[in-house]
């Protein structure tokens, strides 16, 4: 067992209230209950020796690994292979079908011999409350049940259990053809065992999750030319979203970083309005409506817990039941990924001001109106309350998109959104005859394009840059044709974007701005940013770059990893970097397909 493996080496499984990782060599070394955000049962991926670890895995070291997903589904195989035999272990977690809370949820883990005989191993080492908490351990032959302050977890086998101090390890021999399993459950304080486990029973249940997602995938409107890697986004952004409320958190996980041994790591298991939002189009886009209608009816309950509230009428993030609080703490008893410390818990940057997540949610507004519930009065109300607020505050300097923590700035990308929160604001209000301050609207959104196209402008670089008064670009800014605020294929759009290339793109892949040129208040580098070379895609296809844009999109498939996904960042070697996998990512991937799928099919008629 690696003592870090590389991030891109896991899969993930999720029931769609939390998820965990599983690496490559069958070790479960992520994973938090009852929620995303919740406090880590195994975390072994940020302290090996801290944070605990659930394997189950052959016990020869002369093995190879190969890991996927059952065909549309997020049901994970990992297979093993050497010369005594082949052996496989099934990874999944039986789905959320009732949108309520639980803190009870179930980690089934299943093996089988598919040739020769094949002897597995099994180490359970829970380390609750990201290991800050002990745990008493109960072993009953094949049932062991760990109590914590809190929470109750329980592993059941189908073959005998032997205690090693409180965690518990196994062995089991197969021969083809035959199963065994683990189901490991994790629920409140003083719960009682499931029913015993049973090699059939666990099967059963392995394949009524198959027949779950291959049900939903079914729902896909997608007839494009990449259906693996739109259907493997699709599924991720869906393990990646709380039920009980259509909240989609940015990452599974906190802490890994986006330099081995940086500084910049963060949490990530939140709910960003910027993310969510674009998600929606993403979603509308291959035909899962409801979900994107559960979204917005998400933020629509934001802006009204914000009803009559002084200050800012949204937060940039927000726990997926809509909790504001998200104090950053650092977790100092764990080393990080890699030595890569400090490993922050919560995320300060909940209390900035990002005035672009204002245009982002009337973009997800206006493009999921006639998929969510029909608007009330009292909705709308929020919303011209939240575009009245912004008319007065749009013209201040922000933090801006990327969360810096060097200063506030009068960001480029912060003022074009807030563009578009006027102009979809008024589209709305003309299309379903709202109350609206019309003139002063309007007034904004024009004093807003003339603004940026006078001070955001550099006429040495021939582009819009990241801030006023800078010579730096910034590749939040290829959302500008997307959005609407410079049709695709005029002069000074395509000469922002010959700029980008010249200075953001490596081999196709693209950096969000330099650090080195743009101080962040951070110190190190990172990698390129794998939204932003889905965006640059994107907006080749608009303006007309097909053959370039074509390409960049399948270079880029070759870097995500052996089971189609993503992390934040591509590293200098094509090692994936930060938090994993991300939603962001993999939305931007499917809005580079479809754009790319229509400019293909016009240029072929």
């Amino acid at each position: 067992m690696d003592r870090y493996p590389p991030i891109a080496d896991h899969g993930l499984v999720g029931d769609l209230q939390t998820a965990a990782l599983v690496s490559s060599q069958g070790v479960v070394d992520w994973f938090t209950a009852p929620r995303f955000d919740s406090p880590s049962v195994f975390a072994a991926l940020l302290d090996h020796d801290r944070g605990g670890y659930f394997l189950f895995a052959p016990e020869s070291r002369n093995v190879t690994c190969k890991q996927l997903y059952y065909p549309d589904s997020a049901v994970l195989v990992t297979r093993f292979m050497s010369p005594d035999g082949v052996g496989e272990v099934f990874d999944c977690m039986p789905p959320d079908r009732t949108g309520t809370p639980t803190d009870r949820h179930v980690l089934l883990r299943g093996v089988r011999a598919v040739r020769g005989t094949v002897h597995f191993t099994l180490e359970c080492r829970p380390r609750f409350d990201y290991g800050r908490a002990t745990h008493h351990l109960d072993l009953q032959d094949s049932t062991a049940t760990f109590r914590a302050p809190n929470v109750t977890a329980h592993l059941q086998s189908t073959f005998p259990l032997q205690q090693d101090g409180n965690d518990v390890r196994a062995a089991v021999t197969l021969s083809p053809g035959e199963v065994a399993a683990a189901v490991f459950t994790v629920g409140g304080p003083g719960g009682d065992p499931p029913p015993p486990v049973t090699p059939d029973g666990a099967m059963e249940r392995f394949w009524d999750v198959v027949d779950f997602w291959q049900r939903w995938v079914r729902r896909s409107d997608y007839r494009g030319r990449w259906p693996s890697m739109v259907h493997r986004s699709a599924i991720t952004l869906k393990l990646l979203t709380y039920a009980p409320t259509g909240a989609p958190v940015a990452a599974a996980t906190m802490g890994l970083p986006e330099q081995i041994g940086g500084e910049r790591n963060w949490d990530y298991r939140y709910t960003w309005v910027r993310d969510g939002s674009l998600s929606v189009r993403a979603l509308l886009d291959l035909g899962f409506d409801e979900e994107a209608a559960q979204f917005t009816r998400w933020l629509g309950d934001r802006l009204q817990a914000h009803e009559g509230a002084d200050g800012e009428p949204l937060q940039i993030m927000y726990r997926v039941d809509g909790d504001p609080e998200l104090p950053e703490e650092v977790l100092s008893h764990f080393e990080g990924y890699r030595g890569s410390y400090p490993v922050r818990l919560g995320n300060a940057a909940a209390d900035q001001l990002q005035l672009d997540i204002y245009g982002e949610a009337l973009y997800a507004l206006s493009e999921g109106r006639e998929v969510a519930r029909e608007g009330s009065y009292h909705g709308w109300k929020n919303v011209a309350r939240m575009l009245d607020w912004l008319a007065g505050s749009w013209d201040r300097p922000d933090e801006g998109v990327w969360e810096t923590r060097g200063g506030r700035r009068d960001f480029t990308f912060s003022r074009v959104m807030s563009w578009v929160a006027f102009d979809r604001g008024l589209r709305l209000a003309r299309e379903h005859s709202r109350p609206a301050d019309a003139p002063r609207w309007t007034a904004a959104r024009d004093a807003i394009l003339e603004q940026v196209m006078e001070r955001g402008w550099n006429d040495k670089e021939q582009a819009l840059v990241q801030h006023y008064g800078s010579d730096v670009l910034d590749a939040s800014l290829l959302l500008i044709p997307r959005v609407g605020f410079l049709a695709p294929r005029t002069v000074s759009w395509l000469s922002t974007l010959d700029a980008m290339e010249r200075r953001l793109v490596s081999d196709s892949l693209v950096y969000r701005y330099d650090p080195a040129a743009s101080p962040d208040g951070l110190r190190g580098s990172e990698g390129t940013f794998s939204l932003c070379t889905f965006l640059y895609v994107d907006a080749l296809a608009r303006a007309g770059r097909i053959r370039p844009a074509r390409y960049a999109f399948e270079k880029m498939q070759t870097y995500a990893n052996h089971v189609g996904l993503f992390a934040e960042e591509i590293g200098p070697s094509g090692e994936q970097l930060g938090n994993f996998p991300q939603a962001f990512t993999h939305l931007s991937l499917i809005m580079a397909a479809t754009t790319l799928d229509d400019a293909l099919d016009q240029q072929r008629d």
